[in-house]
């Protein structure tokens, strides 16, 4: 998944490797909660579903809306009416949260779940059994600051997420895990982290802000990197982690955890 504001990016990324464009729509609480973090804010709006709606018609677009409030029903049906294919909910905290959110929604589109917080993963078992999930995100930023963990890996090395794992993959259910940078990248490298995601059971993740970096433009975006490339170093890092034995995939969850625990004393 990539975060697309320009129609010319959106129509390019879409062909080039990228399998849902994101828009990004969450600005309720997001600021008092992140804004003391190096983490992009969104200046997107209900515009930009529109236009890149229209710009990469064939795509499949999913908008993250605000966390769950009196005005949801409202937004739901606006970025439905604009053309979103599927809607991430954010920041909730129950089964009930969720559930209600559904019953908004009632099948028109896809829904994806971001599950970043204590209680929405404390309540997971109960929504599996209570809400026909198909496919969730688990986001690591509000769920690391929840925590008060030192890193954003840091519920990762912590084993925080094996047992949601575990029940996800129980119930089949398709699910992605944070962002990934590009190769060679990131605190955590792709070359390192999407072992972790092979072993969990992930097959999704957000493209981070490396594959943003200094391309306001389709222009600037095809000067600075081969996108096409980059995409493809990232599938064949995971793929090969897809083929690896048990055994590599553990001691690669070891070296992951040495660096996230060295980075969480930096």
């Amino acid at each position: 998944m990539m975060i697309v504001a320009d129609p010319k990016i959106a129509d390019f990324v879409a062909t080039t490797g990228v399998n849902k464009l994101f828009v990004d729509l969450e600005i309720l609480g997001k600021k008092a909660r992140q804004g003391h973090k190096d983490t992009v804010l969104s200046v997107q709006n209900m515009s930009t579903v529109s236009t890149i709606g229209s710009a990469a018609p064939t795509a499949h677009m999913m908008v993250r809306i605000n966390p769950f409030n009196e005005k949801t029903k409202a937004e739901v049906d606006e970025v439905i009416s604009r053309g979103a294919d599927s809607i991430m909910l954010p920041y909730f905290h129950d089964a009930e949260t969720l559930i209600r959110f559904f019953h908004i929604v009632n099948d028109r589109v896809e829904i994806i779940p971001l599950f970043e917080t204590i209680g929405a993963l404390r309540d997971l078992p109960q929504i599996v059994k209570e809400i026909d999930l198909k496919t969730i995100h688990i986001g690591l930023n509000d769920l690391h600051l929840e925590r008060n963990d030192p890193v954003i890996f840091s519920p990762l090395a912590l084993d925080v997420l094996e047992e949601p794992c575990d029940i996800l993959k129980a119930n089949e259910i398709s699910f992605g895990i944070g962002g990934i940078a590009r190769a060679s990248e990131g605190v955590i490298p792709p070359e390192i982290l999407l072992g972790e995601h092979v072993r969990l059971g992930s097959r999704a993740a957000i493209l981070s802000r490396t594959f943003h970096r200094q391309s306001s433009t389709i222009e600037d975006l095809k000067e600075n990197m081969d996108f096409s490339e980059e995409i493809q170093r990232l599938k064949s890092i995971y793929n090969g982690f897809c083929k690896a034995q048990p055994e590599l995939l553990e001691n690669n969850r070891r070296v992951f955890k040495t660096k996230v625990f060295a980075a969480s004393t930096i």
